[in-house]
C-alpha cells in the first residue's frame, strides 16, 4: 500500500529541513492535535501514540543529504517506511512530499488507509513548525 501526502512549500533549506527531519524529536512538532504519547526512545527512534490507534515506533533509517529521509516502524508486526522527499525550490524555499509504504494484507490496508492518509497529510502540513 503508498499513499503520499501533497506537496507542501515551506521557507526553509533542502539543508535546515533534511537535518531537522533527521533529529527524530523534531517530530513531535509535526504531530496532529490528537496525539496522546511521544516519547524519544533514542537518537534515532521515537514512539508515538494517537487517540483510538496503538502506539507506534518509527527508526531513523537512512538519509540522502537534503533530499530525503526515510523512517521504518521498528516493529514488523507493521512493517512500513515513510519518506520525506525534499526538493530545494530557492536558497530559502523547499518542497516536501511524505509517502508512505506499507505491506498489508487486503483487510488491514482497508482499515488504516483513511487514518494514515490523514495522518501524512498533517505531517506534511506542519512542515512550517520546523
Amino acid at each position: 500500500m503508498n499513499l503520499e501526502s501533497p506537496k507542501v512549500t515551506v521557507e526553509k533549506s533542502a539543508e535546515y529541513l533534511y537535518n531537522a527531519l533527521s533529529n527524530v524529536s523534531n517530530f513531535e512538532k509535526l504531530m496532529p492535535e490528537n496525539i496522546a504519547k511521544f516519547e524519544v526512545l533514542g537518537e534515532d527512534i521515537f514512539n508515538f501514540g494517537l487517540s483510538g490507534m496503538p502506539e507506534i515506533k518509527l527508526r531513523l533509517k537512512e538519509g540522502i543529504p537534503y533530499s530525503k529521509v526515510i523512517l521504518n516502524a521498528a516493529s514488523d508486526k507493521l512493517p512500513f517506511s515513510l519518506i520525506a522527499s525534499i526538493d530545494a525550490i530557492s536558497e530559502n524555499s523547499s518542497a516536501v512530499k511524505l509517502d508512505f509504504e506499507g505491506d498489508f494484507n487486503p483487510m488491514m490496508a482497508m482499515l488504516i488507509k483513511g487514518p494514515i492518509t490523514k495522518f501524512i497529510e498533517t505531517l506534511a502540513n506542519n512542515m512550517p513548525k520546523l
